[in-house]
């Protein structure tokens, strides 16, 4: 009894002993972490830019020396800027203070829907503030300076999840994480230009749909940002509340950049976002030459294609670019397309690419907005937002309301038009593509000196009316669609005949039906809901394999 005491207080004692050393070891892992996440700003020789107040002229006008911002009737904010970085980050920030705060709440929501588990919400931090360790390291000076002036107008309230400007920072990244992780269905573009014999006026016209999902809160605080930097060329881009990155712009040199994302692995590191890329190409390239030279310094995490459009060379041409290499895709006639898979004979041949053409909703895609381009004949700016506004599948066929392989698929952040050769752009009004579009001259807004009354800056005379879309019955089903859509994802009582009989084309309202049905351990019903999604159009090869993989659950539970 004695010994067989002994050997237990022995293996008790080792218990202790090792687990203490495995206590001792996550707590040390934890301070490594911390140690490693903190994120330095940069050091700013100046700062008394900070003491700066905005003065207001409206309720939602406000001026910053020559620097202002106002809410437009559109529903879209307007953004001037300029000078030094930090004094333009600033500038950004005290003048759209109140969206920088917002859109970090709707940022932070979104993500905790997404994730709604609290510890693993806490993992994340300390793995995305490790991941991005090294991110500033690659962010060019210049926009650490200006993230830096912005971040003093963000949020305290998120002090737990990094300071004001390692969150900010972080933000930036926020397209290639989504991207990295596509199963989120974060992102999924669609772009295109025509110059020449494809153009009416043979000039050339860009139009592109910025398809990346965050909740709907966060598309609502649409900035056109309007950049006067001291370095560089001034430029115009589509943006939201605390990102100086750019994601669809045009500089004053008739430079347009839109980015589409590509078959990616997961990254192994930080790297620069691909949004700073496009931000350094924006304002200091004037064609696609010099374009392709700054896209080639920069290192990224992720693979992206970067639609170029140049005035002074009056075409466009796709800059590809993976964590490794660099091509650039011409297609030699007077019309370009892209979505989300390379076309250059290098990237295009890569294995990556191979499995996004065969598993993705990218050809699909793009074999739609072919077929329409060949349909239209001459484009006119009229004809690329009709476009871009297209719901219906290959040969106009109903492949319901939301799916991703239609250009339009009704989530979009924002979609925009560009005419490069005369400085004007088209920027989309709420809901998504289907509100007006309304017109900017670039010419008239950069020969503005300041603003000294709350007046509009855009082109009346060239607005483009809103989609008669939403003025139909389908239009509204939809919409009820979407609220009981909302409803079954928060596991909330539904009547699922009416989801399919909101989108009765659409796949994937009868897999929320078939999902349904399977929390209710309803196998019969949840499996014959499961075997009608497969006869629609399925968006992508991971669906339909969930889709086959619950009917085998069914199976096995009848």
């Amino acid at each position: 009894m004695a010994l067989a005491k002994k050997i237990w207080r022995g293996i008790w004692k080792g218990f202790l002993y090792l687990a203490g050393f495995f206590i001792l070891l996550i707590i040390g892992l934890f301070i490594y972490l911390y140690s490693v996440a903190r994120m330095q700003p940069p050091k700013i020789a100046d700062k008394r830019s900070l003491e700066w107040q905005r003065t207001q002229l409206s309720a939602t006008a406000f001026t910053l020396d020559h620097n202002w911002f106002r809410k437009s009737r559109s529903g879209l904010y307007e953004l001037y800027v300029e000078g030094k970085p930090f004094e333009r980050g600033v500038a950004y920030g005290k003048l759209a203070q109140e969206l920088v705060k917002r859109q970090e709440d709707h940022f932070t929501e979104q993500i905790g829907k997404m994730i709604p588990s609290r510890s693993y919400q806490h993992f994340l931090k300390y793995f995305i503030g490790w991941f991005n360790r090294h991110l500033a390291e690659n962010v060019p000076q210049e926009y650490q300076e200006e993230i830096y002036g912005v971040s003093f107008s963000a949020s305290d309230k998120y002090d737990f999840i990094g300071t004001n400007y390692q969150r900010i920072m972080n933000y930036h990244a926020a397209h290639d994480i989504g991207h990295a992780l596509q199963s989120m269905a974060l992102v999924g573009c669609t772009s295109f230009g025509t110059w020449n014999d494809r153009s009416e006026d043979s000039s050339l016209i860009i139009g592109r749909n910025f398809d990346f999902y965050v909740g709907d809160k966060f598309a609502e605080d649409k900035i056109i940002a309007f950049y006067k930097p001291d370095q560089g060329y001034r430029f115009m881009m589509v943006t939201w509340g605390g990102f100086t990155g750019v994601v669809s712009g045009m500089n004053d040199q008739g430079l347009t950049v839109t980015i589409n994302a590509a078959k990616t692995k997961m990254p192994s590191g930080s790297a620069t976002p691909v949004s700073l890329v496009a931000r350094e190409i924006l304002q200091y390239a004037k064609n696609i030459q010099e374009a392709y030279d700054i896209a080639g310094k920069r290192k990224m995490s992720v693979s992206e294609s970067f639609l170029v459009g140049s005035a002074l060379d009056n075409r466009a041409a796709i800059i590809e670019k993976t964590p490794e290499e660099l091509a650039i895709y011409d297609p030699g006639g007077n019309e370009i397309s892209c979505a989300n898979h390379f076309q250059s004979k290098t990237l295009g041949a890569s294995a990556a690419n191979r499995e996004q053409l065969a598993e993705s909703a990218s050809p699909y895609r793009y074999q739609r907005l072919q077929e329409l381009l060949r349909q239209q004949g001459k484009n006119t700016v009229e004809k690329t937002i009709a476009i871009l506004r297209d719901r219906k599948g290959i040969n106009g066929a109903d492949i319901g309301m939301g799916n991703e392989k239609a250009i339009n698929q009704l989530i979009a952040h924002h979609s925009i038009v560009f005419e490069p050769g005369k400085l004007k752009v088209w920027v989309s009004t709420a809901p998504w593509q289907l509100g007006e579009f309304v017109a900017y001259d670039l010419n008239k807004v950069f020969a503005m000196n300041g603003l000294e009354d709350d007046r509009e800056i855009y082109d009346s005379t060239n607005i483009i009316p809103a989609d008669t879309f939403l003025q139909t019955a389908d239009y509204r089903r939809f919409l009820n669609f979407r609220s009981l859509k909302a409803a079954v994802v928060d596991k909330q009582p539904v009547d699922v005949e009416r989801i399919i009989a909101d989108n009765p084309e659409y796949y994937h309202a009868y897999v929320l039906a078939g999902d349904y049905c399977y929390r209710q351990e309803d196998y019969a019903k949840a499996k014959r809901y499961y075997e009608q999604a497969l006869t629609k159009e399925i968006a992508t090869k991971a669906e339909k394999d969930h889709i086959l993989e619950r009917i085998e659950q069914c199976r096995e539970r009848l």
